[in-house]
């Protein structure tokens, strides 16, 4: 794999943009584009450092980036008509981030206080991502402003520093989400292996349809059992004496409590399916990899516990449909979206109650910097 990583003891304003400070006659407009994810098989593994296979799609965030001269950033959301406003040297101290409000605007004041904006100004965020639908919202808001804030580097970078604004705002998220986000190609996968960060992007084939569908119910993490699933790894690990991902079917044995012998046998069977599965995308058998992916669901139904009655039922239904090869829940679960692999066409999208998306292999984070404008007021 790609050592597409490795900078995890870095401070994120250790790879801000560099150059004299901001003149007033230089201020610019910086636009980044995030995209948002859908895991293809490997839920539950970044955390503890096994694998996984997401891939970014053609949903996005967009945050555009207005410098002025003034001490401010203010900033407004399509997803919100409450707007809000931070000093452009808000410190990182998690108990002052968590009571901002509106609760996305502690999330963004979490970055901007890592990646130390150069100048204050106008921010505007648009996102055409369904917000808790397990397509990484949040993770594609946190890289397009640390983007536009001035941060670059490696993915690892813009992983470690988002990971770090949602921990300080109450979510206990893992590395997933911003490293596709931030490192993903356009028509491949990226199969990471989470305990080095190391990853390698994965060709889907052309023959491929890649359809995300929503259970109709939505999910916050921090209201679901997700924060408690890491809390029995992390007991499991203890015991064990290294991270799940790490694990192999013999080491079950030295697990005695049944639940957490489950939790650690679905990360030790879905790291086994991530190279199953990744393989089959290679030899371009789409059979196969289907099969891998009901087979990742039934180990989050059983093993995981983390899909719920609705989503089952959502993916039974998907298996009745001719051309569709497998269909499995995704993201951190419990409720949220359902995503199938299947032949072109087979899912008409425009045809089920709750939203759905026919969605490709998009490009990771971008970002565009304007011209230089006269100064305006902030």
């Amino acid at each position: 794999m790609d050592a597409g990583a490795g900078e995890t003891g870095t401070h994120p304003s250790d790879h801000r943009r560099t150059g004299p400070p901001v003149q007033s006659d230089q201020l610019r407009t910086l636009v980044a584009r995030a995209p948002g994810r859908v895991n293809l098989i490997g839920d539950h593994t970044d955390y503890n450092d096994g694998l996984a296979l997401p891939m970014a799609i053609d949903l996005q965030t967009t945050a555009s980036f207005t410098e002025s001269d003034s001490g401010r950033i203010l900033l407004s959301t399509s997803l919100d008509p409450r707007p809000a406003e931070l000093p452009v040297d808000i410190p990182f101290d998690p108990s002052q981030l968590s009571a901002i409000s509106p609760s996305w605007a502690s999330l963004a004041a979490a970055v901007a206080s890592q990646a130390r904006p150069p100048s204050g100004g106008v921010v505007t965020i648009a996102s055409s991502l369904p917000m808790g639908a397990g397509l990484s919202s949040s993770a594609a808001f946190s890289v397009s402003l640390a983007m536009v804030f001035g941060v670059e580097g490696p993915p690892s970078v813009f992983a470690h520093l988002c990971q770090r604004a949602e921990r300080a705002v109450g979510l206990d998220v893992g590395l997933m989400d911003p490293l596709v986000i931030a490192g993903a190609s356009a028509g491949h996968a990226m199969l990471i292996d989470f305990s080095t960060l190391g990853f390698e992007h994965i060709p889907i084939p052309g023959s491929a349809d890649v359809v995300v569908i929503h259970s109709g119910e939505g999910r916050q993490l921090a209201r679901t059992p997700y924060a408690a699933r890491r809390a029995e790894c992390e007991a499991a690990a203890r015991e064990l004496g290294f991270p799940l991902g790490q694990a192999e079917e013999a080491d079950l044995a030295g697990i005695l409590d049944s639940v957490l012998r489950r939790r650690t046998r679905h990360v030790i069977t879905e790291c086994r399916r991530v190279r199953a599965f990744a393989d089959a995308l290679r030899d371009d058998d789409l059979v196969a990899a289907g099969k891998i992916m009901l087979e990742s669901h039934r180990s989050l139904v059983r093993d995981f516990e983390s899909s719920t009655p609705v989503v089952d039922e959502l993916v039974q239904h998907l298996m009745t449909l001719s051309g569709v090869h497998g269909a499995r829940i995704t993201g951190g679960g419990f409720g949220g979206c359902v995503v199938a692999l299947s032949e072109p066409g087979a899912i008409d999208v425009g045809r089920w109650p709750e939203r759905a998306w026919r969605v490709t292999a998009a490009p990771g984070a971008t970002l565009e910097v304007a011209p230089a404008h006269p100064a305006v007021e902030g």
